[in-house]
C-alpha cells in the first residue's frame, strides 16, 4: 500500500479522506494509512472512537493529534456530524433547531472551533439538524440563526471559518438554504459553505457543478462521494451518477484551494481498500481536469 502518489493538485486544492470512514481503526493507524496512500489531508470527525471533545484529557489528545498530523504532512478540517456523541439514544440530537437543549450543540461547536484552532484546521463543518414535528419554518430559522450567531462569536475570536453543510432531509437541506441563512446573519466573513458533491447529485436542482458555481468563493470545505438522484446514500466513485472529473474541474474553475475529502462513513469495514480505490479514482479524474486545462490554454 505504500508509495502512494501525492494528492497535491497543483492548484492549491488537496485531496483528503474522512476519519469517520476509519472507525474500526485507531486514529494513529488511520492517519498513517491515509498519508501512505498519498492523501494530503483529513476530515477529522469529533467522536468517541477517535477524538472525544468532552473527554477529560482532550487538550493532551488534541496536542498529540496535532503533532501526528504535522509529522505526516496532513491538512485538516474538523467535522461535527457524529451520530450519538451528544445523546446515546437519539441520532444527531440535540441540534441547532431542536425544541430543547440547543445550547448543548452550540457548546459542541464552540469546542470544535477551539480544537480546530489548536490543530491549525482550515474550518469547522456543521449542519442544521432536522426540524422537530410541530415546529414552524419561522421557528426553525429563529433557532438556527440564534445558535449560529453564538458560534460565530467563538469563530471570530479564534479566526476559524464555519463551513455550513446543506444536508438532505434536514431543515437547511440545499445550498439555497445556506445562502439564505448567511443573508439572515448579515453575510459574516467567517460563515462559509461545506459542499458534499454527492448531495449535488441527490438534492441540488442544478447538480454538483451548478452548486459549486453558485457557492463559488464561499466554499471552505468539500466532501467527495458518489450518489444517485433523490437517494441520500454515500457511494464509492463509479457506483452512482457523479461526473467526478466534471465536479473537480468546477472546483478548479472557481479557484477552490481547500481540502476535498472523501466522505464514506459506512465503509469502515474495508477502509484501507476503499481509500485506495478512491485515491485511484481521484487521480484519474484529476488527470482529466489537467488535460482539459492544458487544452484550453493551448486554444487560448
Amino acid at each position: 500500500m505504500s508509495g502512494g502518489t501525492s494528492s497535491d493538485t497543483g492548484s492549491g486544492m488537496k485531496f483528503g479522506y474522512g476519519t469517520n470512514g476509519f472507525w474500526d481503526h485507531r486514529l494513529d493507524d488511520a492517519l498513517a494509512i491515509i498519508a501512505d496512500l498519498g492523501y494530503e489531508g483529513v476530515g477529522l470527525t469529533l467522536d468517541h472512537p477517535h477524538l472525544d471533545p468532552f473527554s477529560l484529557d482532550v487538550n493532551a489528545r488534541v496536542a498529540a493529534i496535532g503533532r501526528r498530523l504535522d509529522s505526516l504532512g496532513l491538512a485538516v478540517v474538523v467535522e461535527t456530524g457524529a451520530r450519538y456523541l451528544l445523546d446515546a439514544r437519539r441520532k444527531h440530537e440535540p441540534t441547532l433547531v431542536s425544541s430543547e437543549d440547543r445550547d448543548v450543540r452550540v457548546d459542541l461547536l464552540r469546542r470544535a472551533v477551539r480544537i480546530a484552532d489548536s490543530l491549525g484546521a482550515r474550518a469547522v463543518s456543521f449542519w442544521s439538524g432536522i426540524l422537530p414535528s410541530g415546529t414552524t419554518p419561522d421557528q426553525g430559522w429563529d433557532r438556527l440563526t440564534a445558535g449560529v450567531e453564538k458560534v460565530l462569536v467563538t469563530a471570530d475570536e479564534f479566526g476559524v471559518d464555519l463551513a455550513f453543510e446543506p444536508e438532505p432531509g434536514m431543515f437547511a437541506e440545499r445550498l439555497e438554504d445556506v445562502l439564505e441563512l448567511r443573508r439572515r446573519l448579515g453575510g459574516p466573513e467567517r460563515f462559509r459553505v461545506t459542499l458534499d458533491v454527492g448531495h449535488g447529485v441527490c438534492n441540488e436542482p442544478d447538480g454538483p457543478g451548478g452548486a459549486v458555481a453558485r457557492a463559488g468563493s464561499l466554499i471552505a470545505n468539500v466532501q467527495l462521494d458518489d450518489m444517485r438522484p433523490h437517494v441520500h446514500e454515500h457511494l464509492e466513485f463509479g457506483e452512482g451518477d457523479i461526473d467526478l472529473a466534471g465536479v473537480l474541474g468546477a472546483l478548479d474553475r472557481v479557484g477552490y484551494t481547500g481540502l476535498a475529502a472523501v466522505e464514506l462513513p459506512r465503509h469502515g469495514h474495508a477502509a484501507p481498500l476503499v481509500a485506495e480505490r478512491s485515491k485511484r479514482a481521484l487521480d484519474a479524474a484529476w488527470e482529466r481536469v489537467l488535460e482539459d486545462r492544458r487544452n484550453r490554454e493551448a486554444e487560448a
